[in-house]
């Protein structure tokens, strides 16, 4: 399997993606195509041994800028970076996109080039949480600001499927984002995505509060991209921000300073479960492809695990179970449900 990467995406494009790759095909031995002006990128990578490692470059002459409209920037710039990398996987020359730079063309390009699964309007990106038991996927992020009812039902399935087939949890506990547990709490979409779920085939547990989020009682949050990416920023900002006060704490005194050095084991694990990078990027759920959304400012350890982490994806055929699920969800709709209006009075 190859690994298709953005080499031009992102605040710090080529050197991160350029070591990233050569991280990743050194470590886990994937092969790795790079997108971009192939002499900047031959440039980069002469900077690193890559005797004997399975890389390549694809050359594109264009590159989505983080000020461009995502939707026009892919139509009109036919030969960027992002858009060659999804062609590369249409083509079936890739297996998997990965990519730092705008995530709206990022998005953009996997619906144009790559497609929609049947059974979804949109497609929504897709991140892991740590929890008090392991891990939890929330989705959407800011893939999609303004859904419909239907919208959640479809992220709700594919998280379903991922998480079962990615993450490996057996029977995931998928929960809907609300400002409270009972019946009567949320707005008019959660109240008409939350009728229709209660009818799902897979374990459905209701309303879920921001808190089940961390405390593990969930594996599968879903909400719109709106809130998302407000639940994403906020957690990003609160974990830089504990770290940072408590770094202040620890230099207040000789004692603090003393006592870190007990228990700075557990700090470090602590930062590795916290650290985006640890999980390289966010999948984007619902294309007819498997394509890493990475944070702008990635790292070069970033890009490395995501291009790990997309590998996997492709290797488990989580799409193809995707897939069935969502055939299955729509053959099912399609009949009469007696029940449906008693729950949506609910």
């Amino acid at each position: 399997m190859r690994v298709a990467v953005d080499g031009m995406g992102g605040d710090n494009a080529p050197a991160v993606e350029v070591e990233g790759a050569v991280g990743a095909a050194r470590e886990f031995g994937i092969a790795v195509t790079l997108v971009g002006d192939s002499d900047t990128l031959r440039r980069e990578l002469d900077k690193h041994h890559c005797a004997g490692l399975d890389i390549s470059i694809v050359h594109a002459s264009e590159v989505v800028g983080m000020h461009d409209s995502a939707s026009d920037a892919i139509r009109r710039k036919r030969d960027s970076s992002i858009r060659i990398a999804c062609e590369l996987v249409k083509d079936g020359k890739a297996d998997a996109v990965v990519s730092a730079g705008n995530s709206g063309a990022t998005m953009a390009a996997g619906m144009f080039v790559l497609g929609r699964m049947k059974g979804i309007d949109r497609p929504a990106i897709a991140t892991i949480f740590p929890n008090l038991r392991g891990k939890t996927l929330v989705l959407d992020v800011g893939g999609n600001v303004d859904c419909k009812p239907q919208n959640l039902v479809q992220f709700a399935l594919m998280g379903e499927v991922y998480a079962k087939y990615f993450m490996d949890i057996k029977n995931p506990r998928v929960g809907l984002l609300s400002n409270g547990e009972e019946e009567c709490k949320g707005n008019e979409l959660t109240r008409e995505a939350n009728a229709i779920l209660r009818g799902a085939s897979f374990n459905y547990l209701g309303y879920v509060e921001g808190r089940d989020i961390f405390n593990g009682s969930a594996d599968v949050v879903v909400f719109d991209g709106f809130v998302g990416n407000i639940v994403l920023k906020l957690s990003e900002g609160l974990v830089e921000a504990v770290g940072k006060m408590l770094k202040q704490e620890i230099k207040q005194s000789l004692l603090s300073k003393i006592g870190y050095l007990f228990v700075r084991r557990a700090f470090r694990n602590f930062r590795k479960k916290v650290d985006y990078s640890e999980y390289g990027g966010a999948p984007l759920l619902g294309i007819n492809g498997v394509g890493m959304i990475c944070h702008v400012g990635s790292s070069a350890k970033a890009i490395k695990n995501a291009i790990r982490f997309a590998h996997e994806y492709a290797r488990k055929g989580v799409n193809q179970k995707m897939a069935e699920k969502l055939q299955h969800y729509i053959t099912l709709s399609k009949q009469p449900r007696e029940d449906m209006k008693d729950t949506a009075a609910c």
